[in-house]
């Protein structure tokens, strides 16, 4: 079956409403009735309930639970109200996090305007648009918003922005003609409108063919729906690493209770022990660590442009290996500019135009006047290349307000798209004049002269060629081209189509939307720094890989394509194809959530980036959405986990940097957290070994593991960032947090903090006390943990250096600590709550000592790691 737009606009009529009459008002309601309404459907969004409860899935809180119950049985009320607490508070934590009501569906809805003009019963009527139906025929002019979509009926110069739909920054001119080709992508589909876009130019009439959810808009809205939301990396690699962590900490416990078994220790005894130590094990404050860490790093980026909606998205785009990114605005500047002149037979930069050469300035005063645009008090009011023409005037010191002063408009054709020209009469120095302005094929067909310095040649074959050559030069480069012609006529008369005959060739005018000034500087930052960086445009591929060559993108030719080329194939096929193409033109939005996914099953984390409504299921469907939050359309925003507030890519990279430092300081933070509890159970595991008491009480672990951990813990989360982290590659999808390499340092940092506490609780021993034994392996393993904050700071040495001292965070959290532990031992009345006793000086600062002994050790460590190459 034909497509709309391969049909004409009787066939359509024909097809859709069975005549060629508009419907009457008893047809409406038949097909109200058959359509439905003209709306976009929502799917059911999750109950705050439902997101708080949805908290509690994670392994390593399940198992706190247990653990919770478990105390609760044996009669330790205090550890099991302590751990409920901690893990309440994540989950209101994360629930507060997760609560931002999914309103793409809703945006999507404002696209269609509130009101339109359709023709019923002969009469042209104003009704809701939720109430257009299929067979209506839709009156349109200039500003209004398109409710439906549909075929064009009738189009006089109408142009219609769809930049929300397809991404080009350029209006649309419309035409009633049949487009006989196949497949055509949406934006070259001519004689067809559709909802979400609006008219900026001209007016017209179409008949609706799609209401609600079968139009384009509604298609997207669609793909919302079924795009599932990523985890990111680290929601991953926590979930992996928390079931990991439980399995070993249980384990652990288990040989620990079986062990007291075999003692002779009560069962009872035995078993609440071992709840405690698994309880301490578990960094149960760890999903509140990384949630506070990720909160201030939103704080930071927010300051730098980005504004962080899903906060798991800043270390998302610390991992990407792909960043697909939006051209119009995001990678340019979404602002038409002159780039070259093409007069008196050679090309010169707009920069460089000289207003004293007379070629020149009447090319100049020609853009200014043959033109509809204004541009008053900065505000830019018409066609995009016809206000780069007049901002170019202004650059160089000519006011277009003062040049139409001086020749007022007596006369004008107006631009039609069919004759793809516009001309406009004007009194220059005494000589009535036409300009005319347009394409430069068709203009050179009505030329019969050129204008060479202050001469006027007839023109040859031979200046037509160059004219042609320099037109294809342009072309090539991206470049949007204007032909400028003159000629002399009646001074009576008015201008008709019949004037733009016999005309004097002026010259060219060269212009595009061209790069940001840092998008080339980002773009090597990405690849200096392991990304792809990747173009997706609805705009035409000419243009899209003239853009990436200058910003360093694309390459060869070879490495752009256009969306019609993914229609061909298979998802396995293009698995196979994203890999050599670095540009994709005219694409839809269902192109764009391929790529995503297929670059994806490469095992590659993806960012995408974009602006319009047609970007919304990409985002998405990327591991890290990003949308625009100037130009940017609400749905993408909605669909996104970050926004710009400068609509520029260098941002992006500025946030990878911020997303590695942020992961590496995590990883500092968990690199604390256990090395301190493998440290702790060690010691355990030691004592019970040996016959030895059990060196703590169930609240020396609750103590550590609440107040004297999560203070340095959250320090090292905040640590100063490096830009070093951009000379590393993305760390592989799969990698787990729990590297052989992290895990042998867990080990060894463990061994040197059990080796102190150890030796603190057999001085303290000496004598048969078990309760200043315990006492002083209290003390000790509290203090180990906190100057083992200092080790943890970065994986090569850090003593002598400047950055020992350079996270105010830490420090203030080792000295908080450090007065926690010291009036726990020196203050009688909380003795009977901690089960500790009093100690001497002597021994306090025995406890200092050994405790202090863990940074030269762990620091020596290091330099002999450095130093192997590890």
């Amino acid at each position: 079956m034909r497509s709309y737009y391969q049909m004409s606009g009787e066939e359509v009529l024909q097809e859709v409403n069975g005549s060629l009459e508009p419907l009457t008002n008893e047809q409406v309601r038949e097909h109200q009735e058959q359509y439905g309404p003209n709306e976009l459907v929502e799917g059911k969004k999750k109950t705050i309930l439902q997101i708080f409860l949805e908290q509690y899935k994670d392994f390593l809180v399940i198992i706190l639970i247990i653990a919770a119950v478990a105390s609760g049985f044996m009669g330790d009320v205090e550890s099991a109200a302590v751990i409920l607490i901690v893990i309440t508070m994540n989950a209101i934590l994360g629930t507060v996090q997760t609560i931002k009501a999914e309103q793409s569906l809703a945006s999507l809805k404002k696209l269609s305007g509130p009101e339109a003009k359709v023709l019923r019963d002969g009469a042209v009527v104003q009704i809701p648009s939720a109430e257009v139906t299929v067979g209506d025929i839709v009156m349109l002019e200039a500003g209004d918003y398109i409710p439906a979509d549909g075929r064009l009926l009738e189009c006089a110069s109408m142009k219609v922005d769809e930049s929300a739909l397809t991404g080009e920054s350029l209006g649309v001119e419309k035409t009633t003609t049949i487009i006989k080709e196949e497949n055509v992508p949406l934006g070259d589909r001519v004689n067809m409108v559709y909802s979400g876009s609006f008219v900026t130019y001209g007016r017209g009439s179409f008949l609706v063919t799609e209401i609600g959810m079968e139009t384009e808009v509604g298609k997207i809205a669609g793909l919302l729906k079924n795009t599932s939301e990523k985890r990111t990396p680290l929601q991953v690699n926590l979930d992996q690493f928390g079931q990991k962590l439980s399995i070993l900490i249980l384990v652990f416990c288990g040989i620990l209770f079986g062990i007291s078994i075999l003692r002779g220790d009560n069962i009872g005894d035995a078993f609440l022990f071992a709840v405690a130590l698994a309880v301490a094990a578990i960094p149960e404050a760890l999903s509140s660590i990384v949630t506070i860490v990720l909160s201030f790093g939103t704080q930071k980026m927010a300051k730098e442009h980005a504004i962080i909606r899903k906060l798991q998205a800043v270390e998302g785009l610390g991992s990407v290996s792909v960043i697909c990114s939006d051209k119009t605005g995001t990678l340019t500047q979404n602002k038409m500019t002159v780039e070259d002149y093409y007069v008196d037979e050679k090309s010169i930069p707009a920069g460089a135009v000289d207003l004293t050469d007379s070629s020149q300035s009447r090319l100049m005063i020609s853009s200014i006047l043959c033109n509809d645009a204004t541009n008053a008090d900065g505000i830019e009011i018409g066609d995009p290349t016809e206000t780069a023409l007049l901002n170019l005037a202004s650059g160089l010191g000519m006011d277009p307000e003062e040049v139409r002063k001086k020749y007022p408009r007596e006369s004008e054709n107006p631009f039609d798209s069919d004759r793809k020209l516009m001309a406009t009469k004007h009194m220059l120095n005494g000589i009535p004049t036409m300009i005319v302005k347009g394409a430069v094929d068709v203009l050179l067909d009505r030329t019969d002269l050129i204008q060479l310095g202050d001469e006027v040649y007839e023109i040859t074959r031979e200046d037509c060629a160059r004219i042609e050559a320099q037109n294809r030069k342009y072309s090539e480069e991206g470049l949007r081209v204007l032909a400028f012609a003159y000629k002399v006529v009646s001074d009576e008369m008015e201008l008709t189509l019949q004037d733009e005959d016999h005309l004097i060739f002026l010259g060219l005018v060269a212009m595009m939307d061209p790069p940001r000034e840092e998008s080339a500087a980002a773009v090597a930052e990405c690849k200096r720094a392991g990304i792809r960086p990747i173009m997706i445009t609805g705009d035409h591929k000419v243009t899209a890989a003239a853009i990436a060559k200058r910003i360093g993108i694309l390459k060869e030719e070879s490495e752009a394509c256009e969306g019609s080329q993914i229609d061909r194939m298979s998802d396995e096929e293009l698995k196979d194809f994203v890999e050599g193409i670095s540009v994709y033109a005219r694409v839809s939005p269902e192109h764009k959530i391929r790529i995503v996914r297929a670059w994806q099953e490469k095992g590659n984390i993806v960012s995408m980036t974009g602006d319009g409504v047609n970007d919304a299921p990409a985002l998405k469907q990327a591991d890290v959405g990003v949308a625009m939050g100037i130009t940017g359309s609400e749905v993408s925003k909605d669909a996104a986990a970050m926004i710009l507030t400068d609509d520029n890519f260098a941002t992006i990279v500025k946030a990878v940097e911020n997303g590695r430092n942020l992961y590496r300081n995590i990883k500092f933070a968990i690199q604390f957290l256990l090395s301190g509890n493998f440290g702790a159970i060690l010691a355990v595991l030691v004592a019970s070994i040996f016959a030895l008491p059990v060196p703590f009480a169930p609240v020396h672990l609750l103590f550590i593991n609440l107040l004297t951990d999560s203070l340095p813990a959250i320090a090292l989360g905040l640590e100063p960032h490096s830009k070093a982290v951009m000379e590393e590659k993305p760390r592989p999808l799969n990698e787990s947090i729990l590297t052989k390499d992290f895990l042998l340092r867990i080990a060894v940092e463990g061994v040197s903090v059990c080796a102190t506490t150890m030796t603190a609780f057999l001085i303290g021993y000496r004598d048969g006390n078990a309760l200043l034994a315990s006492t002083m392996a209290f003390a000790t393993l509290c203090s180990a943990r906190l100057f083992h904050g200092f080790n943890c700071k970065s994986n090569k040495p850090v003593v002598f250096t400047k950055k020992v001292a350079d996270n105010k965070y830490l420090i203030g959290a080792f000295a908080l600590g450090i007065l926690l532990v010291t009036a726990v031992v020196m203050i009688p009345g909380l003795h009977t709550i901690f089960k500790v006793q009093t100690l001497s000086f002597t021994q306090l600062f025995t406890v200092y000592g050994l405790a202090a002994l863990n940074i030269p050790v762990i620091q020596l460590l290091k330099a002999i790691w450095v130093k192997a190459g590890k």
